[in-house]
């Protein structure tokens, strides 16, 4: 799947020695960002990383990475994943509403899940699950792991804020956990990774004005998390940036496109990776631009 030739994609290699990580084998933890549509880049990386035998100890996941994340830890395969991210449509998920907190409702997304997922339970995950949601009173990032039911908080983890109306959980009410924590790497490593690979989905160049209210809100996103990347920037050992070249958060036609991509960027990693199971770990070094 996916074209051989050379690809765009950035690499950072940003390995770097850790005591944890001279006493045990590599355990590798992939944390997966945000991007609607361009979430379905993530189902290609998958797809190569279980074509070359590469391990995952855990996975994490904010918005549409939350989705990929946890279809993927209940053992649907990469392949199906990428089938249903390509004929997915914003209608499965969610449907317009006159509300106050928000133009849609994402009670459709439950149904959809369903039918992506093999468990609804963290417990019962084949691989360790991580999801992230932000309270919006606080501010403060909420993770959800180990116990209990994993569609609210997938729910959450994708309430884009202004676009669909905020998911209470308990007592909080949670928006999109790319407000709080754009790639969840930290909780990768507190689920027991010693090696993190963060993929992000970098947001396509604004080259106009916004000419409507959900690209104003983009808009302000994409500020927001400019400013706030030096922290999981820190916990990642490897950063994956798929070429999305142009694609937007809606660009669900583009599936194919967006799965080739994420396979492209995950073949370009895959040397970094590879070297951390055959040798200590390397020196931080950074690796960016044309990968061939």
């Amino acid at each position: 799947m996916g074209r051989r030739g050379g690809s765009s994609a950035a690499i950072h290699d940003l390995t770097r020695p850790r005591q944890a990580q001279a006493a045990v084998a590599p355990r590798i933890g992939l944390a997966l960002g945000g991007g609607f549509a361009r979430g379905i880049a993530h189902a290609g990386l998958l797809t190569a990383f279980e074509r070359h035998g590469i391990p995952l100890h855990c996975i994490t996941g904010v918005s549409a990475g939350a989705i990929v994340a946890a279809a993927y830890a209940s053992g649907t395969r990469a392949d199906d994943i990428a089938r249903v991210g390509c004929s997915m449509r914003f209608r499965d998920v969610a449907r317009w509403s006159l509300c106050r907190m928000g133009f849609m409702r994402s009670e459709r997304m439950k149904r959809f899940l369903e039918g992506m997922l093999k468990t609804s339970r963290f417990e019962e995950m084949r691989l360790p699950l991580g999801v992230v949601a932000t309270d919006l009173c606080t501010g403060e990032p909420v993770s959800f792991r180990d116990t209990g039911d994993v569609f609210l908080p997938i729910r959450a983890s994708c309430s884009y804020p202004g676009l669909f109306q905020p998911v209470h959980v308990g007592e909080r009410m949670l928006v999109d956990g790319a407000m709080s924590i754009e790639i969840p790497a930290l909780l990768a490593r507190e689920l027991g990774a010693t090696h993190v690979v963060s993929v992000w989905l970098q947001p396509p160049p604004c080259r106009r004005p916004p000419a409507d209210v959900f690209q104003v809100i983009r808009r302000c996103f994409q500020i927001m998390q400019g400013r706030s990347e030096s922290g999981w920037r820190h916990e990642s050992d490897l950063i994956i940036t798929p070429d999305l070249k142009s694609i937007e958060w809606n660009g669900f036609e583009a599936g194919p496109e967006l799965v080739n991509a994420g396979e492209e960027a995950a073949l370009a990693a895959l040397p970094a990776i590879q070297s951390w199971f055959s040798g200590p770990a390397l020196a931080a070094t950074t690796v960016c631009g044309s990968v061939a």
